[in-house]
């Protein structure tokens, strides 16, 4: 914080914001003026730096067996039982640049968790994530949680689950989010219309009974054949999402960069607010039996630099196999750009 009127301000101890000094006050009082500091919101921002993967970032890691209970692969759960490897990944985003944390939550729903049978613990475990985020952030400014919603494993279009209970499942996560304090929500890798309808009703419904305020995000998945998993493109996953006030739309997941331009292009001229774009570390491959994904840090940040300079995206970061580094690289190659004009299509 700079000074005021060439007088430093002191610091609190207790709540460790800056306070005016004796000086400052009394010019207050002298004027019958009150300064008020207002935290910055994550919609104010020109840019938004997202961070990277979660789930095959912390594949690589050398976790002791006993920390997944049996239950190996429920990457939610290490939420609880191995909270300094979480806050450890978040901080490792956080000083690679990113300014919004993804909550580990993206399996956090009761239909996924029962897979594992922890269907009792969506509260405990997305509470846990958003203490883990909060944890990392440790009062760094202008830095924010974003509590991640996944497609979960069962769409409603084809027939895997019955809507009601796909709604219940993203309220009662949606709660438990929001009730820990998280400043957005994303849908992310959604690849069913019905299912985003779904998500979203459940979103801006459980919001207004809780009263409360929170930018939503929603993210689809486009294939390499230019259409969804059930086959709709990105137009048509526009126009299910523009009725709802919603704060960006835009792709993660599935491809790299380069893959998702023509969908960027699109939503250039067609998509009246903000764009997000999370891309893989390009496309994966088989190698020994294992997923591995190719795309350098360096040449991550090359491809995705144009979607802000020349498309005007607004919201960038990572999908699977991006790590910190990728963050960095593509921070460092956004210095001081802004995300150009747009014109939309009428």
């Amino acid at each position: 914080m700079g000074s005021f009127c060439g007088v430093r301000p002191t610091l609190c101890v207790a709540s460790g914001h800056a306070q005016p000094n004796g000086l400052i006050f009394q010019a207050l009082e002298n004027r019958a003026e009150w300064v008020t500091l207002r935290a910055v919101k994550p919609t104010e921002q020109d840019l938004l730096i997202f961070d990277g993967a979660t789930g095959t970032n912390l594949q690589r890691l050398n976790l002791p067996a006993s920390v997944w209970e049996g239950k190996e692969g429920c990457n939610e759960l290490l939420n609880v039982t191995a909270p300094e490897a979480i806050q450890d990944l978040h901080r490792s985003f956080l000083d690679a640049g990113a300014q919004v944390l993804e909550t580990n939550t993206f399996g956090a729903s009761r239909i996924v968790l029962a897979e594992y049978g922890l269907e009792n613990r969506v509260a405990e475990i997305n509470a846990a994530a958003v203490a883990n985020a909060r944890a990392a952030i440790a009062g760094r400014p202008d830095r924010w949680v974003c509590g991640s919603l996944g497609p979960g494993t069962k769409l409603p279009s084809l027939g895997h689950i019955e809507p009601e209970k796909l709604a219940i499942a993203y309220r009662e996560q949606i709660i438990a989010l929001v009730e820990a304090g998280v400043d957005l929500l994303i849908l992310e890798t959604c690849q069913d219309l019905f299912q985003i309808k779904l998500g979203l009703i459940a979103c801006f419904e459980t919001l207004e009974k809780l009263g409360r305020e929170i930018p939503v995000l929603v993210s689809v998945t486009v294939e390499r054949t230019g259409t969804m998993l059930v086959g709709s493109d990105i137009a048509a996953a526009a126009v299910t999402v523009e009725p709802f006030p919603v704060f960006a739309f835009g792709l993660n997941c599935a491809t790299g960069p380069t893959d998702m331009t023509s969908h960027i292009h699109w939503l250039q001229h067609n998509w009246p607010r903000r764009i997000s774009v999370m891309p893989n570390q390009g496309l994966p491959e088989i190698v020994n039996g294992q997923t591995a994904y190719r795309l350098t840090p360096n040449e991550f940040a090359r491809q995705m630099k144009p979607f802000v300079a020349e498309c005007g995206v607004s919201i960038v970061g990572g999908c699977c196999g991006t790590t910190p580094e990728h963050i960095r690289a593509l921070t460092e190659s956004l210095r001081g750009i802004k995300p150009a004009a747009r014109s939309l299509e009428t």
